[in-house]
């Protein structure tokens, strides 16, 4: 009859030990449009545009180092020593780490604790002590050597409920890593072409200064020979000196992008320099993904999924507290007044299982489930704003790419009519026709289209460098470590 109910008892014992109190998990439900509506309208269609078109396929964004796409070897360069160098990347990595230890911490939880351990003591006993029989020694020894174990059988799923927790924690912070790579890629490519606008503004104002000298020296002949007045040539004056500050004030700008460029990388702003290149970067033609594959592709979507996951294991950790908790231990050992301790009638054991259960605690159990609830619904929240977010930025890229298309074409044939305008402006001045002011302004609309060229052939650089990390610059959830592998 014993060996019968122990039997039972074990057969009910492994039957409980499939339960699992947390919900049946599935990622928030987000509403997903089918297409990116900016990937097709054009300026001109905008303002009656019905009719949404596909996007091209997220597979054909460039992945890895997308930063490649630009073509730009300096560039390149700096984007690889990101990795290595810079310390908040460190800082992550070292902080996913953490995570997978404590995953793993979590995990030994499934499997028996066994150790060992042992006292040798020496003793002496008062006098007065009571019940003390007289042949009772003053002085005696106790030495002990003992082994242990114990195993908490995981009826209700509590163990196994952290150890999911844990590897979905480790796994958002895998997604974070990536995040944070990306998000530091992202900021050197645009602190990179800010840097290189401002090379090709200072190559505008050297060349601005050239023009700005010979016209000053045709205002002083002028002057010299009484057909000009000294108005004239303060005018002239007053305007190379204004561009030759304007181009220090762009030369210490550059200076202040350099050092955030060697921050990013890693290495001592006094020791980094960049040479400078008038070369303009090229914008490269990177697809979206559709809205299907961008759940897929972004690092910050994947790490708020994954908290999700937590917070839903962690609703079963809470509901499990309700019910008792079953252990396994055994302890055994020897223990004798001498060092002789492996004398089997000195030997003592124990065995058998245990129970706890809280019978009362005030509520403690019931809030702290409720507060496991609120987290799951919090965390389903961010998830859906994150997502939300994420077709934002698409959107707001693809916009900016599709507008500043057309204001560079716009711009451009401005720039040329400022040319022709400061041309004909001169040749009027020189045949006495004009005064000098309507030089000034000619040129100083010149300048001013110029730079706003070089500003908007930046900012849709940028843009595309926008683009690509808010299409997931290339990561995929395939790349998240499985939970066999934390």
């Amino acid at each position: 009859m014993r060996s019968a109910a122990r039997l039972l008892t074990m057969s009910c014992i492994a039957f409980l030990t499939g339960c699992d109190l947390a919900p049946k998990y599935s990622a928030p439900v987000v509403a997903t449009p089918p297409m990116f509506k900016e990937a097709t309208v054009t300026p001109t269609e905008y303002k009656n545009a019905g009719q949404w078109e596909k996007a091209t396929p997220g597979d054909t964004t460039p992945a890895g180092p997308w930063w490649e796409a630009f073509g730009d070897p300096v560039l390149t360069t700096l984007e690889a020593q990101v990795d290595t160098g810079n310390q908040t990347l460190a800082a992550t990595l070292a902080i996913y780490d953490q995570a997978r230890a404590y995953a793993n911490e979590a995990e030994a939880g499934l499997l028996p604790a066994v150790g060992v351990g042992g006292t040798v003591t020496n003793n002496k006993q008062s006098l007065q002590r009571p019940l003390r029989r007289r042949t009772e020694p003053n002085y005696y020894g106790n030495d002990t050597l003992n082994g242990y174990a114990s195993y908490e059988v995981d009826i209700f799923g509590r163990i196994r409920d952290l150890v999911a927790a844990g590897q979905a924690a480790a796994q958002a912070s895998s997604a974070d890593l990536a995040a944070v790579s990306l998000g530091l890629h992202i900021e050197l490519a645009n602190d990179y072409a800010a840097l290189r606008e401002l090379d090709q503004e200072i190559q505008l104002y050297s060349a601005t200064i050239v023009a700005y000298q010979s016209a000053l020296a045709i205002v002083q002949h002028r002057f010299q020979g009484d057909i000009a007045s000294g108005v004239d040539v303060a005018q002239a004056e007053t305007q190379l000196d204004t561009v030759k500050a304007q181009k220090s004030v762009i030369t210490g700008r550059r200076q202040l992008l350099e050092h955030a460029i060697a921050t990013l990388i890693g290495q001592p702003a006094p020791v980094f320099t960049l040479a400078e290149s008038g070369v303009p970067m090229p914008v490269p033609e990177v697809p979206p993904g559709l809205p299907s594959t961008l759940l897929q592709r972004r690092p910050d979507i994947a790490s708020a999924e994954r908290q999700v996951a937590v917070a839903n294991e962690l609703v079963g950790v809470a509901n499990a507290a309700f019910y008792p908790v079953f252990s396994l231990g055994a302890l055994g050992g020897f223990n004798g007044t001498s060092v002789s301790l492996l004398s089997l009638p000195l030997s003592f054991w124990t065995i058998g299982p245990s129970m706890s259960l809280p019978l009362f605690e005030g509520g403690l159990r019931h809030a702290e489930l409720a507060a496991a609830i609120a987290a799951f619904n919090e965390a389903g929240a961010t998830y859906r704003q994150t997502v939300l977010k994420a077709f934002q930025d698409v959107e707001d890229n693809l916009a900016e790419l599709r507008w500043l298309r057309q204001a560079i074409k716009d711009q451009d044939a401005g720039v040329v009519a400022a040319k022709r305008s400061v041309a004909l402006a001169m040749t009027l001045y020189k045949d006495g026709a004009e005064n000098y002011l309507q030089v000034i302004v000619a040129q100083a609309a010149e300048l001013t289209a110029e730079q706003s060229e070089l500003t908007l052939r930046t900012n849709r650089v940028q843009a595309s460098i926008g683009l690509i990390g808010a299409t997931g610059g290339g990561w995929t959830t395939a790349d998240i470590p499985p939970e066999n592998s934390l």
